[in-house]
């Protein structure tokens, strides 16, 4: 399985106009805006050539999403997202979540926005969120260490998963424990493209930057979510559905 390949392979290069990194979020700007999240770690501040990023073509910095510096893994996969034409219908995930999670079992990796988690707590059966960060963990409060994926995922109905495990290379074994799940990639670091569906995902839940100049600066300024709230008419939610 090689996500990153297929999707690389997939698209047409473009000159970088701009590279942002900031501390929530990283974005790179070539035929659209693409971001990603960012990872901030102590030992992986670094990038590789950051003095000549916007000399590069996209599908250059595409390549990062290969590297194991969380940093220049963000880069690629956000200079991935600036090269795909976001396709989609105009939705909030969120807003048809709580149907479509009604008594059932949900798994939510990684951590959404709380008001939303609750929508869909209300909703399902059972749910627990998968958390990456030790310090986010509680089983009391239904948080669980992301090596819980190996034994919720299977027994779930379905998987909420965040876009940015593309970037700490954790989506494929996800989706491999997702087989028989039904399975959301969402959030902004999410690519929109059909070429996701080769490997079982359901439906997309991304956005399409409408402003790039506009979240560009926002990035710089370590702003919160690249949500509607924050940007307004400047981001747009989108959501792609399989046709299996």
């Amino acid at each position: 399985m090689d996500i990153i390949g297929d999707l690389i392979s997939s698209l047409e290069d473009y000159e970088v106009r701009d590279v942002r990194v900031g501390v929530s979020w990283t974005g790179v700007w070539s035929r659209n805006l693409g971001v990603s999240k960012t990872y901030i770690t102590g030992s992986h501040s670094y990038v590789k050539d950051f003095d000549r990023l916007t000399e590069k073509s996209a599908l250059e910095l595409a390549r990062y999403a290969y590297s194991w510096n969380l940093i220049e893994a963000a880069i690629g996969v956000a200079a991935i997202n600036s090269l795909i034409q976001p396709e989609g219908d105009s939705a909030n995930i969120f807003d048809i979540l709580p149907r479509l999670c009604s008594q059932k079992k949900v798994v939510i990796v990684g951590m959404f926005p709380k008001k939303y988690v609750e929508r869909v707590r209300e909703s399902a059966s059972q749910l627990y969120i998968l958390e990456l960060d030790p310090r986010l963990v509680s089983p009391e409060e239904g948080i669980y260490p992301a090596t819980a994926c190996e034994y919720l995922i299977p027994e779930s109905d379905v998987a909420l998963i965040t876009g940015s495990t593309l970037i700490n290379k954790s989506l494929e074994r996800l989706l491999e424990l997702a087989e028989d799940t039904y399975t959301i990639i969402a959030g902004p670091s999410t690519p929109m493209t059909p070429v996701m569906f080769k490997y079982g995902v359901d439906m997309l839940a991304g956005i399409r930057i409408r402003d790039p100049r506009r979240v560009l600066e926002g990035i710089s300024r370590s702003s919160g979510m690249i949500s509607r709230r924050v940007y307004g008419e400047a981001v747009e939610y989108l959501i792609l559905k399989t046709r299996k």
